[in-house]
């Protein structure tokens, strides 16, 4: 399994002294998807998230004893996860970590932050900039907004009230491994997801590598 650095410094600080989240309720999903994957989630609810949003924690599968959870901080994606879109990978990304973590034991953070965080109506404005010429960074500074305003405190906190305090992370997005680290969240190691392309999303990885440093093989959006 192919393992990144983390980096030295973090593009985004989080909100600090941020209290302590508690669990609110947990209840149990099967959970299946197109292809026909199933797998079975304990879905954890919290009080407490210092941005007051409604994120979901999925437990999948079992930690081995002595082991480290396998975490995935996945943004909400309307567009990729609900309808299929192809201008992002969001959705095979999704479908993807459910598997992988569901056979390493660990967590799926379902972090309600539409558009790297500027919102659903924000996101699809950027997205007629972007068929202007503008990358996806390049549409929201445009739009007046930032590149990415995603703050993973929250993320830490519901960590914490499921008494995890240090995970592997899966992700290729050095930010959120900053972030986590500076919470007081150990990441041990970062590990990648797959390179999903499709024809509709060459430039949107291409951008996500060449601006803020993604873990995706840029020599497989080639040709």
């Amino acid at each position: 399994m192919q393992q990144f650095p983390l980096p030295p410094q973090q593009p985004h600080a989080p909100r600090e002294a941020a209290g302590a989240a508690s669990l609110r309720a947990r209840v149990r999903i099967p959970l299946g998807f197109p292809d026909g994957y199933r797998a079975e989630a304990e879905v954890f609810t919290f009080h407490g998230l210092a941005d007051g949003a409604e994120h979901l924690a999925l437990a999948l599968g079992t930690v081995p004893e002595g082991g480290t959870p396998l975490v995935r901080l996945h943004s909400e994606c309307l567009t990729g996860d609900v309808l299929g879109s192809e201008r992002c990978d969001c959705g095979p990304q999704l479908r993807e970590s459910v598997e992988r973590i569901a056979g390493a034991g660990g967590y799926l953070l379902y972090l309600r932050q539409e558009g790297r965080g500027i919102g659903l109506y924000n996101k699809l404005d950027a997205y007629a900039l972007q068929d202007s010429g503008l990358d996806t960074y390049d549409a929201n500074t445009a739009l007046g907004l930032p590149e990415d305003a995603r703050d993973y405190t929250a993320a830490a906190q519901m960590l914490g009230a499921l008494g995890v305090g240090g995970i592997e992370l899966l992700s290729n997005n050095p930010d959120k491994a900053a972030q986590l680290s500076a919470l007081g969240v150990t990441v041990e190691r970062r590990v990648p997801t797959g390179v999903h392309l499709s024809g509709s999303n060459v430039r949107y990885l291409r951008a996500k590598v060449e601006r803020t440093g993604h873990s995706i093989e840029l020599s497989r959006l080639v040709g």
